[in-house]
């Protein structure tokens, strides 16, 4: 038992440094826009599109990926998919040329899909009572990224140059690969759900039947939709961030990396305090992770509000950002824990990655239409109508999920078990 227990905090100590530098690579284009841009002599629409090129390619190759995690080896592909992120990388760092670098960043997204992998390989790793705080720790990486990857390109890339920062990063991906391929174990496929306790020990496969049906949960397709209007505002400030502090409100580098690191730290703090919540609100009602995520709806509000503070305000105006991130941090972990929770464990990649997929959809159009809209109108104007457009479209999908969830979940611990007397019986009947 204690070897067990030693080797799932080995395994999430290993996914997290997997996902932390992985974002620290994929993000930290947005605080290196300013200088991609000069060196290729491109304007904001060109940079939107290689800002959306990854994340177009990810976005297609998450229903492949999916499909793979849930059939073979979960640790083994995620080790692959680090070394192609180092790979991808370091092709970015050598694009002789614009159109070069935008192929080479789009390739960049082939791994960026592997993310429903992690998730699904720690879900059967720890129980479902401590899935959003799991969850939270890992979707930390998001804004810990940014901050490592916005000091990476603060301090790094005025002296070694852009391409040289990428060379470091895609090195990263390559030792982490390493890491992976040497901590992480693989394990059986619904080996912590309680409902399955008493069940013959074969891992359940993965059946095109069962995959099929998880669009039947209304709490899914729910879900779906809200994550395609949830991701724009965050991937408008992630991308953009940089550019918009440069331009719109006259903050030098320093500056515009201590605003950075304020907003994220608000995110980085509600992340694990927002899975926390969710945790304890599930003990009690099944739709307490979803109540959690309600704290989104004043946070966006608060993101709005930072956008309209005077440029000679920028204390109120990071004070605002840093509230409004925190409080829209509570989502991501309750979100994806809920999707654990109402899908059967041999599809569960699956409804991850078709939750990625829609994601990543909003996400590519996000960084391109802010650009559009900064190039004729201003990249602030961008941002308020991009924001605060999505965060009201956001409202009704989240409570037609928080209307059903009970229920769905109801109804997968309920096939689980059934699952389990079969199995008992059998086994009964054999002896």
């Amino acid at each position: 038992m204690r070897d067990r227990r030693y080797g799932r905090w080995a395994t999430l100590a290993v996914l997290l440094c997997f996902a932390l530098l992985h974002q620290a690579d994929r993000l930290i284009i947005g605080p290196l826009t300013s200088s991609i841009m000069d060196s290729f002599h491109i304007n904001e629409a060109q940079m939107g599109t290689v800002l959306s090129g990854a994340l177009v390619t990810g976005g297609l190759l998450f229903p492949l990926w999916g499909y793979l995690f849930d059939r073979f080896s979960r640790a083994r592909l995620l080790a692959i998919a680090a070394a192609v992120w180092g790979a991808t990388t370091w092709l970015s760092a050598l694009a002789p040329t614009f159109g070069w670098f935008v192929a080479s960043r789009a390739a960049t997204g082939i791994d960026d899909a592997s993310v429903p992998g992690a998730y699904s390989l720690l879900a059967d790793t720890f129980e479902p009572r401590l899935r959003s705080k799991v969850y939270a720790v890992l979707k930390m990486s998001i804004p810990v990224g940014y901050v490592v990857g916005a000091a990476l390109a603060t301090f790094l890339a005025p002296r070694i140059g852009w391409r040289r920062v990428f060379v470091a990063t895609g090195a990263a991906g390559m030792l982490v690969a390493a890491l992976v391929a040497l901590f992480v174990r693989e394990v059986p496929r619904g080996a912590t759900e309680p409902e399955l306790v008493g069940a013959s020990g074969a891992s359940p496969t993965f059946r095109w039947p069962v995959a099929r049906r998880l669009l039947k949960r209304r709490t899914l397709v729910a879900l779906y939709a809200q994550g395609f209007l949830a991701v724009i505002p965050i991937n408008v400030v992630t991308f953009w961030m940089y550019r918009y502090l440069e331009t719109e409100r006259g903050y030098s580098g320093q500056a515009s990396l201590s605003v950075a690191v304020v907003t994220v730290a608000g995110l980085a703090l509600g992340l694990p305090l927002g899975g926390a919540l969710g945790d304890k609100l599930f003990r009690t009602t099944l739709r307490g992770r979803l109540l959690a995520v309600a704290a989104t709806i004043p946070g966006s509000f608060v993101l709005c509000a930072a956008l309209l503070v005077p440029v000679t305000q920028p204390v109120t105006f990071a004070l605002l950002a840093m509230t409004g991130s925190f409080l829209t941090g509570f989502a991501a972990p309750n979100i994806v824990a809920t999707i654990s929770d109402v899908s059967p464990p041999e599809v569960r990649s699956t409804a991850l990655a078709m939750q990625s997929l829609v994601e990543t959809t909003g996400a590519a159009l996000a960084p391109l239409l802010t650009g559009i809209v900064a190039l004729r109108i201003s990249l602030g104007t961008a941002f308020l109508v991009l924001i605060a457009g999505a965060s009201v479209l956001w409202i009704p999908c989240y409570l037609m999920a928080l209307r059903s969830v009970a229920g769905d979940i109801k109804q997968t611990r309920a096939e689980l078990r059934g699952r389990a007397s079969t199995s008992v019986d059998v086994q009964m009947s054999i002896r």
